[in-house]
């Protein structure tokens, strides 16, 4: 078992990218010299899970299940189905849904234009109510 240790001072602020260089050079030289067990080694140009799954094979089967049942509508598909929300003043406040906890912060739209406003979280769209 190889084990490491540093001691480093403090740094300079331009300091910080060489120490990093360093870091990204040791860790070439230890896989390149075979310290580390080949399980370790991995082409760190790709992006894995946990699980060691590529990321890119995660987002091609997760869109590949809305695409290949075609009876059930697509996430976009169900948000494109609600209406525009008409909304009396020049600015509408997107909460997304009731539940705080689903990460929709709320969103301030204009509503200037003629075509519907987009909220960028959630999809609703927004169109001011123009009752004269």
């Amino acid at each position: 078992s190889l084990s490491l240790s540093l001691s480093l001072s403090p740094l300079e602020t331009s300091d910080y990218f060489v120490v990093g260089d360093m870091a990204s050079n040791l860790l070439k030289a230890l896989i390149r010299s075979q310290i580390l067990p080949s399980t370790s080694r991995r082409n760190f140009s790709v992006a894995t899970t946990q699980l060691g799954i590529a990321t890119d094979d995660l987002v091609g089967n997760h869109t590949a299940k809305w695409m290949q049942d075609r009876s059930k509508k697509s996430p976009m598909e169900l948000i494109n189905e609600v209406p525009p929300i008409k909304v009396d003043g020049r600015i509408a406040a997107c909460e997304g849904d009731t539940n705080p906890a689903l990460g929709h912060p709320i969103e301030f739209i204009c509503l200037d234009l003629d075509e519907p406003a987009i909220c960028k979280y959630c999809g609703l769209r927004y169109v001011q109510d123009h009752h004269h």
